[in-house]
């Protein structure tokens, strides 16, 4: 490569191969060599150890060749100049590849690369070189489509990882005794409906297909046809490791359990933060999006070529910018799975929207579930509905209680609840509607007939008459724990002796161990067992108040209430939250008296769904079910991004004198800062450490929470005068790290607070995994997207397309916005909407 535009392609290669851990024949360590540049001579001996075909490429060497740990050719990098589509080395590559007997070819012209393996078809585009270690790993896979379509899927598939020698027990071969053979042994058939799942995939396949939708009602096992996916492929090596997203860490404690249930006899299956160290020893990694995305930690974690197929669990909330950037990331197989897909593109006019709104257009697309997994015709790749579950038996439809009471049902009325509000001499009319309930308008009494009415009404336990298990909505966190306590007081007067306030148990983001007791709650052991009824399993608390939690992925076969306190207006979560009830459940209790065993067994047909917002209603006559959906919010009022509710002003003194200035000194202070700065900085950092709270907080992963609980109770305190500002400019003066990164460093969930730079280009490669921009864009689409996220100036310009500046301007210049054209307001779009500009200041 002689001229200019070569060498700066070579050098940021060679950048991008030591970044991923490849090292060259001349490194200073005198260490056995991982990468070689052709053009660096090897001597005979090397040469010698690629093999009788090395000659073969003597008339046109390649420009590197990637190493084994053995030192045999592992695949072919053809380098190619900036202003060049690497796609244009594609055939003179496979030359190269084919005569070294090397099965993988990274295209690359330093800004843009593409992985092709050999025996999978065409190039993928790739933002990051795979490292040594995982190209081995992906070396030993040896795809073959033919055997993922040909494989033979039946009722059995699981059962045979459970049990491989199920079909010579005699309890198998005898019908008679097979029922209590796998319900003895928790075994699973896959059902008719979960067998079609998993053929849907093969069939999609055998057409090209690498993308997979399963919309599956709640109950209906998409975990378990989750399970014989992953079998699937990784039986007919079409994988050779698995990624199982979920967006819930009781769902991956969930997940974990039931994946090492069904398949744990033939992979090893492992949760990520569990094994940070030797998770790669792992056929099956489960994981919470956000542990991988947070400061995006998956790209300094893993190799494109890590995961072979990616499972994203509720897909219609894991698909946001950021997490849509790490399912992208990997290049292979993807499945997604949902109740509800969110379809952002219907009834929407496309070409109107591209043209009056092109950033809303973007935004709809990449939230856009159907998309995302390749049903552009909104049909997905296998759908069971909630009506097909019922009708097969597998299912239950609810028992609608509907209650309103004087106050709600004026609250639910057009003209609202009417409130005469004195003002000096004037009086004032003031309207309250339901949607105001527990948040601007307030009623202890409505809440209390709220339970007594539940209380008087619940579906009861079949086997001890007590109240059956229940989940309920509320509104909010205060209205939760005000609701509990009610409850509680109930039970105290239904059932005294039973229950001592541990009858309804409040389940929300700010209780410590939260997560912990939805899984008891599910095991029925939260708090206990039933007083009822001795040696019966049945949880001790009856009820769990939630607000938010509980809704999506709570797997609770024996509830039997579901109560709505609140309006719900989307009907997603609608689904979600009834769907909580509708799995079948047989009550069983067995027992030994004077040597007679006494049995007892009821199946559950139904449960309560108490609706006190009118709810039902609303979704079976008012809801417009062809509108076309709001987009979510972004930002701090986004869903999980505003923390905690703020506590509520008591008390206190507010002074109202004068003030005036005394004394003014100024101080120039060293980069190094104060020794008192660094010195309270360590005393922070050992107590925030040491906080139990603050510790529970940030490995359940909620780190609105632990920010919100950090500023309150240590930053900005009087006796300590440390704040934010001061312990950024002692960690990295150069940019503004936020307190996340900083508690996220502090407890080891993030090796390095990353610099400007560094930060930069991983945003970058977010956007290029989704867009995978072609070779003509991608060069100037980086210099707009450094320019416009780094420099004011250069922002402003572009905010007033005042781009006559731009002949001044270092960063960005013409050609680039002449080169980018309208895709420009595409870049724009998702700076603004996905990238936290206040981190680079």
């Amino acid at each position: 490569m002689g001229n200019k535009k070569e060498a700066t392609a070579r050098i940021k290669i060679n950048d991008h191969l030591k970044k991923t851990g490849w090292r060259f024949f001349d490194d200073e360590d005198g260490q056995s060599n991982i990468c070689l540049e052709m053009h660096i001579k090897p001597t005979r001996a090397e040469l010698e150890s690629f093999g009788d075909n090395f000659e073969g490429t003597k008339s046109g060497f390649a420009d590197y060749i990637l190493l084994s740990s053995r030192n045999f050719p592992l695949a072919v990098l053809e380098a190619k100049k900036e202003e060049l589509d690497p796609l244009v080395g594609k055939e003179q590559a496979r030359t190269y590849a084919r005569r070294l007997k090397a099965r993988f070819i990274i295209l690359s012209n330093g800004s843009l690369h593409y992985l092709w393996d050999l025996l999978r078809g065409n190039p993928q585009l790739i933002t990051t070189f795979p490292s040594q270690t995982s190209l081995e790993e992906y070396k030993k896979i040896k795809p073959d489509r033919d055997k993922l379509v040909n494989e033979e899927v039946d009722a059995t598939y699981i059962l045979a990882s459970q049990d491989a020698d199920f079909a010579q027990r005699p309890e198998w071969q005898n019908e008679n005794l097979r029922k209590d053979y796998l319900e003895n042994n928790n075994f699973r058939l896959l059902r008719d409906y979960q067998v079609r799942a998993v053929k849907s995939v093969q069939y999609a396949a055998k057409y090209g297909e690498d993308r997979y939708l399963f919309e599956m009602a709640t109950g209906t096992g998409k975990t378990l046809v989750a399970a014989a996916v992953i079998k699937l492929f990784l039986r007919t090596q079409n994988a050779g490791r698995v990624l199982f997203l979920v967006d819930r860490i009781e769902l991956e404690r969930q997940a974990d359990t039931n994946f090492n249930h069904y398949l744990g006899n033939d992979y090893i299956i492992k949760i990520y933060k569990e094994h940070k160290d030797d998770w790669n020893s792992a056929a099956i990694i489960i994981s919470t999006v956000q542990s991988l995305t947070v400061e995006n930690r998956y790209l300094d974690i893993f190799s494109p070529t890590d995961f072979d197929l990616v499972i994203s669990d509720e897909a219609h909330r894991s698909i946001n910018g950021n997490a849509r950037a790490l399912f992208e990331y990997f290049p292979g197989y993807k499945l997604g799975l949902t109740a509800t897909p969110r379809d952002f593109l219907k009834n929407v006019d496309i070409e109107k929207l591209r043209e009056d709104n092109p950033r809303a257009l973007e935004r709809r697309m990449l939230l856009d579930t159907y998309k995302t997994f390749g049903c552009e015709g909104l049909e997905p790749t296998f759908r069971y509905s909630l009506l097909d579950g019922v009708k097969e038996g597998f299912l239950v439809n609810p028992r609608v209680i509907d209650a309103r009471t004087e106050v709600t049902t004026q609250l639910l009325s057009e003209e609202g609840y009417a409130v005469v509000i004195k003002e000096g001499e004037e009086e004032k009319e003031e309207q309250y509607f339901h949607t105001d309930f527990e948040k601007k308008f307030f009623s202890e009494k409505t809440n209390y007939v709220f339970c007594r009415a539940f209380m008087e009404n619940a579906l009861r336990d079949p086997i001890t008459n007590e109240i059956g298990k229940t989940i309920i909505f509320c509104v909010r966190q205060k209205h939760a724990t005000k609701v509990t306590q009610i409850l509680n007081q109930l039970a105290e007067e239904m059932f005294p002796g039973k229950y001592n306030s541990d009858f309804a148990v409040q389940i929300t983001s700010q209780v410590t161990d939260s997560q912990v007791m939805s899984g008891n709650f599910a095991n029925n052991n939260l708090l206990g067992k039933t007083r009822f009824l001795p040696d019966y399993k049945s949880s001790r608390a009856r009820i769990c108040v939630t607000v938010g939690m509980m809704t999506t992925g709570f797997d609770c076969r024996d509830i039997l209430n579901l109560v709505m306190l609140r309006p719900i207006f989307s009907p997603t979560d609608f689904v979600q939250m009834k769907g909580r009830g509708t799995r079948r459940y047989t009550f069983y209790y067995e027992n030994r008296i004077d040597g007679e065993i006494i049995k007892k067994s009821e199946e559950k047909v139904t449960y309560y769904l108490f609706d006190f917002f009118a709810n039902c209603e609303y979704f079976e006559e008012k809801f417009d079910y062809d509108e076309i959906l709001e987009l979510p919010p972004i930002g701090p009022s986004a869903p999980g991004g505003a923390g905690p509710e703020p506590p509520a002003r008591i008390g206190g003194f507010e002074y109202t004198g004068k003030d005036v200035l005394t004394l003014l000194k100024e101080e120039q202070i060293g980069e190094e800062g104060m020794k008192v700065d660094r010195m309270m900085y360590q005393k922070f950092e050992q107590d925030v450490k040491s906080d139990a709270i603050v510790r529970q907080l940030m490995e359940n992963e909620e780190f609105g929470e632990a920010r919100n609980y950090v500023l309150e109770h240590y930053l900005n305190q009087k006796e300590t005068a440390l704040n934010l500002d001061k312990i950024r400019h002692l960690l990295l003066p150069e940019r503004n790290i936020t307190l996340d990164e900083i508690l996220q460093y502090m407890f080891g969930l993030i090796p390095k607070l990353k610099s400007k730079e560094e930060l930069l280009e991983e945003e970058f490669k977010k956007f290029q995994s989704i867009y995978k921009l072609d070779n003509v864009k991608v060069k100037a689409a980086w210099r707009f997207f450094a320019a416009f996220i780094t420099d004011t100036a250069t922002r402003e310009i572009i905010k007033n397309k005042d781009y006559g500046r731009l002949v001044t301007n270092a960063m960005l210049d013409m050609e680039d916005i002449r080169a980018l054209n309208d895709f420009k307001n595409v870049l724009q779009a998702y700076i603004r909407d996905y990238v936290p500009l206040n981190k680079f200041e």
